[in-house]
């Protein structure tokens, strides 16, 4: 077993979307268009919209800028968790507003809805980290973009995120729970008028107004590979809760959702997080990837997008924390070559 390498993330992909890619490859067409299409309906029939009712783009951020634009939130104060991947904080600066950072909750990866609260902001970027979700069908007087690049699938009170607040953007970037061929993303909203301009908006090329546009556009090659990895997505989801269950019944302590009253939960394993201490965290790194297993901390204390000392909660959680293997091409054999190291490091 000393040869064996286990990288920490890797997409799976296999002879389907080897089809699909060929299929639009041979069809002459590999521009936006009839597979874009087919795979926004299919993918409103899966989280519980009208067929109509979602945009794809080129990217999670792609996603993040449109559903700030449909906003006009150029000029506004954007809040957003301290704790989260540099895009958010790339997307409002795009558009042109003020950014609002916040702590998250103590223990959690999650934003700090109190705090949040507090900010004054105009509208919110609510990200559900790790594919824990986080009910916020409560917050008043804020618009609120839910962030579920890490969380397609995951539900509260048994409706789908991206469905809580004005708009939900997903992104299919190569080591999320599906890819569309490496990027790509989608905006989701219950406000056909929003789908709509974002719509307006993507489409740049031909139009006889002058409406200034932009090309976020995904290709029928993306479009066609998300397809075939949308229809697995149920599998996807059923191992990667083996494998964490599989950690779970080896003794490791592992972030999961905070339980709240009253509301139902129901997370999916993007990530398996082990909750360390700060002191040994480098060194289980190390120790790890000299068995050649590959472990990383989710997002390291230099990554905060502020001075992390603002922000302790979010400090505390990138000193305390490791990124456990956990996708579905990692087989039973590998699994627990893993857990049998990390219990013997323990």
């Amino acid at each position: 077993m000393s040869t064996i390498v286990i990288p920490h993330n890797k997409p799976t992909l296999g002879i389907e979307e080897e089809q699909a890619a060929l299929r639009v490859i041979r069809s002459g067409w590999v521009a936006q268009g009839d597979e874009v299409e087919a795979f926004e309906n299919e993918f409103c029939e899966f989280i519980g919209l009208p067929v109509g009712y979602a945009v794809a783009v080129a990217s999670g951020t792609s996603a993040l800028f449109m559903a700030l634009w449909a906003l006009q939130a150029q000029g506004k104060r954007v809040a957003f968790p301290v704790y989260t991947c540099s895009s958010l904080r790339h997307a409002v600066a795009m558009i042109g507003a003020i950014e609002q950072l916040v702590d998250v909750s103590p223990g959690t990866p999650n934003i700090d809805l109190q705090a949040l609260s507090q900010t004054r902001a105009d509208i919110a970027i609510v990200p559900h980290m790790f594919g824990l979700p986080l009910c916020v069908s409560n917050l008043k007087n804020i618009e609120i973009i839910e962030d579920c690049a890490q969380a397609l699938g995951a539900s509260v009170n048994g409706t789908f995120v991206g469905l809580q607040g004005k708009l939900g953007i997903f992104s299919f970037y190569a080591t999320k729970l599906i890819t569309s061929g490496g990027q790509g993303g989608m905006v989701v909203s219950k406000d056909k008028a929003l789908i709509d301009a974002i719509k307006d908006y993507r489409q740049f090329d031909c139009r006889q107004d002058k409406n200034k546009r932009f090309n976020f556009q995904m290709t029928d090659l993306q479009a066609a590979i998300g397809r075939a990895q949308l229809r697995k997505l149920p599998i996807f989801l059923s191992r990667r809760v083996e494998i964490f269950k599989r950690y779970i019944q080896a003794g490791l302590k592992l972030l999961d959702i905070t339980s709240e009253s009253n509301i139902q939960l129901s997370p999916v394993r993007y990530r398996a997080i082990l909750k360390t201490n700060a002191s040994s965290n480098r060194n289980i790194i190390e120790l790890l990837a000299s068995m050649n297993i590959k472990v990383i901390v989710p997002i390291e204390h230099w990554e905060l997008l502020e001075e992390y000392n603002l922000f302790p909660n979010a400090l505390k959680l990138s000193q305390e924390s490791i990124s456990l293997p956990i996708y579905p091409l990692l087989t039973d054999k590998q699994l627990e070559y893993v857990v049998s190291k990390i219990n013997f490091l323990s």
